[in-house]
């Protein structure tokens, strides 16, 4: 990817389609299986998840303030939705709950409720990305091996199958298809070297789109030859076939507004606009991280582009959207530059849907999961370990703890176990703020200077409180605040507080640029 030039930070742009629309075809590829998958995993009709996938393409991105991430049905709703869709107890039913949780994002919104997503500490979010990419890793061989009783979205540690990431692996090398392991190493050398190809011109065509070429080819081949090793419908992404655009039209539905007076409507609405918003807000933050120009997206909007986008979905059959993580790390290692990639990877859901099932049902999932074992490696490279190791436990161990509670979790447990122990480690700074550092004592029997900091929080009072403490009886203490551009209320209290154990101690007490307050039962 070119560094010269920084791409558009506004809306849609055509100057960089030369690298958006490889890296949007791309993005079709890995969404399709996944659209349809999580659509099966939520026990809705195997539709609703591409419908998902095209108002998250299109929609959403038309409003969105996001140049990389890409939006679409998520695998960390799908046991919200299967359990709604089974207590509010019709489909059509909950599509109108759907609405509703898109109306709330949008007051959300408009509450600048996004502002939110700028307090999740930086080792988790690193930690979620590394997380992934090890998912990503076990979550592929099995597919890459042929064994695809799983769906291929699937990122939770207990399984639809009722099999684990661990137990997987082993019963996908004890069941494994020659035809996919020969398509899946075929594809991952073509995926490594093809960037070596420059001197033929042939790295200007998209390495994905090749890898899906060679499998299709690969698999015909076999059918014809070497039938054992030809793959079965298993193996391959299934779409439903239609046989004309009326057909086409025909998988589209709309909401049961009879169910509008229903409690359990509101309640799934309300829960699913609460975890999308979250998991959105933390799939931006994370693209942000790894988006190479290091552009901001603008939260606020983000909640608003995904209030449009589930209001839409939701009044045409789609399943709940939000942004997702591994659709924008694919989208970004694909080389993306301008939102152009993530609307055309929806205009392609869409246009293959109605004209090209039949060539799309061809796929191997073995071709996928090459890509996506790729994506998984450079999300989860050794030196993003190395690096986090040297900044330090308080950087290090939130970042561990993250990766290992999604992996033996899913990625919204996880990442409330990661943010926990982040914020742990923020407070604990932040009340261990090096104040020795800033205690000064020039000679023998000289006054104690304790210079406050720039910035003086609730957060810095436990601090300040152990250090007051800890000072001499009879010593010559000043407090000097000139530094400092805001001082919390309860901070200035208790060093007003302190006035009174100062006399206790014989310390005399000096305050510089300190203002007195009133303190409670004081006269």
């Amino acid at each position: 990817m070119s560094m010269k030039t920084k791409p558009t930070i506004g809306g849609l742009s055509f100057a960089t389609i030369k690298q958006d629309f490889p890296a949007g075809l791309v993005v079709f590829l890995i969404a399709l299986p996944l659209c349809l998958g999580i659509a099966l995993a939520s026990g809705a009709p195997l539709f609703s998840g591409l419908i998902a996938g095209m108002v998250g393409g299109i929609v959403i991105t038309l409003f969105s303030g996001s140049q990389l991430a890409v939006s679409g049905p998520a695998a960390g709703l799908t046991v919200i939705v299967i359990n709604a869709i089974n207590e509010i107890g019709s489909y059509q039913g909950f599509l109108l709950a759907v609405v509703l949780a898109g109306v709330f994002q949008l007051i959300l919104g408009y509450a600048k409720a996004g502002t939110i997503g700028k307090y999740f500490p930086s080792s988790v979010i690193k930690g979620m990305l590394a997380a992934i990419g090890v998912i990503l890793i076990m979550k592929q061989i099995p597919h890459a091996l042929g064994y695809d009783v799983d769906y291929i979205g699937d990122f939770k540690f207990i399984q639809s199958d009722s099999e684990n990431s661990f137990t997987a692996l082993i019963s996908a090398f004890k069941k494994i298809s020659v035809g996919a392991t020969i398509i899946s190493i075929v594809s991952l050398v073509i995926l490594l070297t093809w960037d070596k190809l420059k001197s033929y011109k042939l790295y200007l065509i998209p390495a994905p789109l090749i890898v899906v070429i060679v499998g299709i080819v690969l698999n015909i081949l076999f059918e014809n030859l070497h039938q054992i090793f030809s793959l079965h419908k298993e193996h391959l992404v299934t779409v439903p076939i239609t046989d004309s655009i009326g057909e086409f039209i025909s998988f589209f539905t709309v909401p049961d507004f009879s169910f509008i007076n229903q409690i359990s409507v509101y309640e799934t609405a309300f829960t699913l606009a609460i975890i999308a918003s979250i998991e959105t807000l933390l799939s931006i933050e994370a693209v942000d991280k790894i988006d190479p120009f290091k552009r901001v997206t603008p939260l606020n909007q983000e909640l608003k582009a995904q209030g449009i986008g589930n209001v839409v979905s939701g009044l045409i059959g789609g399943l709940p959207l939000t942004a997702v993580i591994v659709r924008g790390a694919v989208n970004v290692n694909a080389g993306a530059q301008n939102k152009m990639s993530a609307l055309i990877h929806g205009l392609l859901l869409l246009l293959s849907a109605i004209f090209i099932p039949n060539l799309i049902n061809l796929i191997p999932y073995a071709s996928l999961a090459a890509i996506l074992l790729v994506t998984g490696y450079k999300l989860t490279k050794v030196s993003i370990y190395k690096n986090m190791l040297k900044a330090g436990a308080n950087q290090f161990i939130p970042f561990i703890v993250t990766i290992l509670a999604i992996i033996l979790t899913d990625l919204l447990i996880g990442i409330s176990i990661g943010l926990a122990v982040g914020i742990f480690y923020v407070l604990k700074n932040n009340m261990q703020n090096t104040y020795t550092n800033n205690i000064k004592t020039l000679k023998h029997n000289e006054p104690i200077h304790i210079i406050l900091s720039e910035e003086v929080s609730f957060l810095n009072k436990a601090s300040i409180l152990q250090t007051l403490d800890e000072l001499p009886k009879g010593s010559h203490v000043i407090i000097d605040g000139s530094n400092s551009k805001y001082i919390d209320y309860d901070v200035l209290e208790a060093i007003n507080d302190y006035k009174d154990t100062a006399k206790f101690k014989n310390i005399k007490l000096e305050l510089k640029k300190i203002k007195d307050i009133y303190r409670f039962g004081s006269d």
